[in-house]
């Protein structure tokens, strides 16, 4: 009996190995479909908009679809017209991205103190971020843009002064208005986050040690907020270069094509003037400009972050 015994202790190591690589296995293979589902969603679609982009392929005439190379390409890069929609682009998201940050971080700074109805305040600023963007478009354009019965057009004939028509005479202008004030919440959560979890003890020792607000700001609660605030650029800006319901619905792209931006141009190209191939080929500088525009805004953060650190 003793013989059988150890036996069996001498057996039982084998099974075991062999369960722990079955489960090594399927672990393993756990996450395959997720990775096959995001191959299929993101790098699919690519490859289909990469070869249209080699086409000539208009909708309007079908049969005349050919493989025609890199021909779309040059034929954008040599349009005015793009140049100018690059402009738009550039304009609309540089400027959101830095009005956003700096309202955003106000708002934080303010929300991140005690003060009676902090919780009401906090969800009423919140709510532009949960509107559609389509639903805030039409609200700035009849309520408060309308020339004739919008709330500023009363406000300056109030004054005196004649009715503006701001979509009409200004219209860059007011699209930033409308896409500011609709991201400045989604800065705000992300930096208020980052405040919340900044260690008040630090805070405190620095007002000890006479240090001002605006270093403790500088020196304590910005090199702390860094990581937060490129995890905001970084996600807005990708939204912002792709902002397409707020133009669409308050300046179609105009006047003239003052307002229109890359994602706008592409709807344009696609279901405007049918150009499949164009279209297409438009959206591949589009990937090419936000790849672009991610890099030189992280870069900027960083660098920014490196002199603070050397003058600390």
């Amino acid at each position: 009996m003793q013989n059988v015994a150890v036996l069996e202790r001498h057996e039982d190591p084998q099974p075991q190995t062999e369960d722990r690589r079955h489960l090594a296995t399927i672990r393993r293979l756990l996450p395959t479909p997720t990775i096959v589902f995001m191959i299929i969603v993101t790098q699919l679609p690519l490859l289909v908009t990469l070869a249209y982009s080699l086409e000539r392929w208009n909708l309007l005439r079908p049969d005349r679809r050919a493989f025609q190379g890199l021909s779309n390409y040059s034929k954008i890069i040599t349009d005015p017209e793009f140049w100018t929609i690059i402009r738009n682009t550039l304009v609309l998201t540089i400027s959101v991205v830095i009005l956003t940050l700096v309202a955003g971080m106000i708002l934080a700074l303010l929300l991140n103190r005690n003060f009676i109805g902090r919780g009401i305040v906090r969800t009423l600023l919140i709510t532009p971020f949960l509107l559609m963007p389509t639903v805030s478009a039409v609200l700035w354009k009849n309520v408060l843009f309308n020339p004739a019965f919008g709330l500023l057009a009363a406000l300056f004939a109030l004054l005196g002064l004649p009715r503006p028509d701001l979509l009409a005479e200004h219209p860059m202008i007011s699209v930033i208005v409308i896409v500011v004030w609709q991201w400045t919440p989604f800065m705000m959560l992300i930096l208020l986050a980052g405040l919340q979890s900044l260690a008040q003890d630090q805070v405190e020792a620095a007002q000890i040690d006479g240090g001002s607000p605006l270093a403790i700001f500088r020196h304590i609660v910005l090199p702390h907020l860094q990581r937060y605030i490129e995890l905001a650029v970084l996600m807005e800006t990708l939204f912002i270069l792709s902002v397409f319901g707020v133009i669409f619905v308050t300046t179609s792209g105009g006047p003239g094509i003052q307002t229109t931006n890359l994602s706008y141009g592409i709807y344009q190209e696609a279901f405007q003037r049918w150009d499949i191939g164009g279209a297409s080929a438009l959206g591949v500088y589009a990937i090419i400009l936000a790849n672009i525009v991610m890099m030189l805004f992280v870069r900027v953060l960083r660098r920014g972050q490196n002199n603070g650190g050397s003058s600390a």
